[in-house]
């Protein structure tokens, strides 16, 4: 199965938070790491994803209320395949994307 029409669908139809995070993250636009959408690992789709940094950032909106186990399942499966994956709230990010920006940014840098 070809994962990119489904890619391209995602993307087309954003939340608010991922439009809002995306305006932050694209063009290289948070310390010149390059972030990519909706980016096909293993069986999942990471919401942003940042190939240099090896760093999946994953919005959790309404649909991920009562999906805490299908969530750690998910991240433990992107952590395998070697990303650190961190996680915002929706609403958290759509309150303060500078905080959000901040803790990406923290994660971006390297570990002394």
């Amino acid at each position: 199965m070809n994962p990119i029409p489904n890619a391209r669908r995602l993307r087309r139809h954003q939340t608010r938070a991922e439009e809002k995070l995306w305006a932050i993250v694209r063009g290289r636009r948070l310390g010149g790491f390059k972030f990519r959408r909706q980016v096909p690992i293993d069986r999942y789709f990471a919401d942003f994803a940042c190939w240099a940094a090896k760093l999946v950032v994953e919005l959790d909106g309404p649909t991920h209320e009562e999906r805490e186990l299908h969530d750690l399942v998910r991240t433990e499966v992107l952590e395998r395949c070697g990303y650190r994956v961190l996680r915002f709230d929706n609403d958290l990010v759509l309150a303060d994307p500078g905080g959000v920006a901040e803790a990406i940014g923290a994660a971006l840098r390297p570990r002394a």
